[in-house]
């Protein structure tokens, strides 16, 4: 995949298909292509730049399978050169990226040039089959459970599913997740090494990777109380700030570790070799580019970047 860059590098426009079922969207007609075609049947928006070649490799590939979809769904190509609010407003960091809406709402999406099998996989599971599978079920009820922190609840459902489908990508995350929440980073790491290889492009497992990453972190931090009264005694104790801002986002307090990091770029930039800022985009990484804090938190970055 390629990650997002400046580019003076120009080809055509891919052609629209006939049928209507690819078209091109804008920054200003997003909201109709997509947010109000997705009420009416799933719409998959494929993230693209000329100067991408990972792109160009997509393009056939999920055009043609979207076609043999005969209307389950939509793709509306959006260039992120000439268009890149939109991809900035998701999140969005590397390309191509295909995010699918439905009823006005992102609710699944990939990275990277997958080959046509996970593409029409991905269009089946999108368009949805007449009712979720047995295992479907175990792994949603399994994320609800971790959204509760019932973690050895949860643990238990997604090892329920793993026993009957030992490559189910979801209930291998969703395990690795509930291990990490758990404290056991060790038997997390086991865990994920039994994702399949053609998982590696699966942007869930980049935020689970980066979540363990983040757990090793603060695993021999102090406590939150010490570094506040550093940084109240000495606001450029810029060490403390950005520990306060691993225990925070360890505790779920997203915004507050966002704002920890961005109070540090307020202050220098250049901290530390720019370790502000890229521990805030590694946070980003493993909110994933969909969460309100990693929305909220872009927003905030940009405008101090860019100002």
């Amino acid at each position: 995949m390629d990650a997002l860059s400046p580019t003076t590098a120009r080809t055509a426009t891919p052609a629209k298909a006939p049928d209507g079922l690819v078209i091109d969207t804008t920054t200003q007609t997003f909201a109709k292509d997509v947010i109000e075609a997705s009420r009416k049947q799933p719409v998959l928006v494929d993230f693209w730049a000329p100067w991408c070649g990972p792109c160009r490799t997509l393009s056939p590939i999920i055009e043609k399978a979207v076609r043999d979809a005969k209307g389950a769904v939509r793709l509306v190509k959006m260039n992120i050169d000439d268009h890149p609010a939109i991809a900035g407003q998701l999140g969005i960091q590397s390309i191509p990226a295909v995010i699918a809406f439905a009823n006005g709402q992102p609710v699944d999406g990939f990275i990277g040039a997958l080959p046509e099998s996970q593409v029409k996989a991905f269009i089946a599971r999108v368009a949805g089959p007449a009712g979720p599978s047995e295992n479907d079920r175990l792994v949603e009820e399994g994320e609800r459970l971790l959204a509760a922190n019932d973690t050895a609840g949860a643990a238990e459902l997604f090892s329920e599913v793993l026993s009957t489908d030992a490559q189910s990508v979801p209930a291998i995350v969703g395990l690795a997740r509930a291990m990490i929440a758990g404290g056991d980073l060790e038997h997390a790491e086991e865990t994920l090494a039994t994702l399949p290889d053609t998982a590696k492009a699966d942007a869930k497992v980049a935020a689970v990777r980066a979540q363990l990453d983040l757990a090793r972190q603060t695993s021999s931090l102090g406590n939150s109380g010490e570094l506040e009264a550093r940084v109240a005694a000495n606001p450029s104790d810029f060490d403390a700030r950005f520990d306060l801002a691993l225990l925070l986002n360890q505790r779920g307090d997203r915004e507050g570790a966002a704002d920890r990091l961005l109070e540090i770029l307020r202050k220098n930039r250049s901290w530390s070799e720019d370790k502000a800022r890229k521990q805030l985009l590694q946070f980003f990484e493993a909110w994933g580019p969909m969460d309100p804090a990693t929305l909220s938190g872009r927003r905030k970055l940009s405008s101090m970047l860019f100002a």
